[in-house]
């Protein structure tokens, strides 16, 4: 069964769809198959790596984006996946195991336009169709905006696990902080909707230090995050072997060159000059490995 994991902070900017993307490279790239779902309105993992071209198609009519499966309702998630999304300039493909699915700016219309059924939740909508593949993969990663509204609640209704990327400030320990209040309550709302084959509902299982700067030092805001974390473990608000990543992603101009080309940063071409490149692509790669043995930890 494929491991449903969210990413999420109520902190934007945080870099997540960077992480996200680039660890699912990492773990498609060691064999496993992947698929990323995106509900972030603002399109950023799709846009990424369907490159313009494919996604403006798309954003056009809004047919194949995960919208679809809402309003008008006909089209069903196992239709709209992109499989092995990932293409060279002339169409080959680069990296087998990664699909998607994709998104578009309509995505907002699920807040705002959307009624659908009050017996049948969008979030129900959603898990009742993502069962049908969910065999599939080993890991289908949820990219969530930064609160627990409709689109979000897609993602963590379906869950089994997430993960929290961070930056070292202040405001990232307030959007952890305000993520798990927010859960709760969500949590609770969606409870009766919940079969039993689906499990407990997902807590936080880990906190990820992203786009470190040279020469920044993240003690200090690390020693409070775990504090944090610590209280909310005590209190049963978060997954009992809840950690911070040993692991934190190290910012390079890489990443975002690879966002520019429609890749993964692993594979980004060589550069003399891009020093910072097998660094962060190895970050990635323990990412990827220590998010697999918390994987294991969980199943112990």
């Amino acid at each position: 069964m494929a491991r449903k994991i969210a990413f999420i902070n109520y902190k934007g900017g945080v870099g997540k769809t960077s992480l996200l993307v680039n660890t699912a490279a990492c773990l498609a790239k060691s064999g496993k198959r992947v698929l990323l779902c995106d509900f972030d309105t603002q399109s950023n993992a799709s846009i990424w790596l369907l490159r313009l071209d494919r996604w403006n198609k798309i954003n056009a009519t809004g047919e194949g984006a995960v919208y679809s499966i809402f309003e008008p309702g006909t089209a069903r998630v196992k239709d709209i996946i992109v499989k092995d999304v990932v293409e060279g300039k002339a169409g080959e493909k680069l990296l087998p195991g990664l699909d998607l699915l994709p998104t578009t700016f309509n995505l907002v219309d699920l807040e705002n336009e959307y009624s659908g059924d009050p017996k049948r939740p969008h979030y129900v909508v959603f898990q009742e169709q993502l069962a049908e593949i969910e065999a599939n993969y080993d890991f289908i990663f949820f990219d969530c905006p930064p609160n627990i509204l409709r689109a979000s609640q897609c993602g963590i209704f379906c869950a089994n696990e997430i993960y929290v990327p961070s930056n070292p400030d202040a405001l990232s320990l307030i959007g952890f902080t305000l993520l798990v209040e927010k859960l709760g309550k969500f949590h609770q709302l969606s409870s009766s909707f919940r079969k039993v084959s689906m499990g407990v509902p997902a807590q936080v299982q880990g906190i990820i230090f992203n786009s470190i700067k040279t020469g920044v030092d993240i003690e200090v805001p690390k020693m409070r995050m775990q504090l944090r974390l610590n209280q909310f473990r005590t209190a049963k608000r978060v997954g009992p072997s809840a950690k911070i990543f040993t692991t934190q992603v190290r910012d390079a101009m890489v990443v975002r060159r690879a966002v520019t080309l429609g890749l993964p940063v692993n594979l980004v071409g060589q550069d003399a000059d891009e020093r910072s490149q097998d660094n962060v692509v190895n970050d990635y790669r323990m990412i990827a490995t220590e998010l697999v043995r918390q994987g294991e930890v969980l199943t112990s």
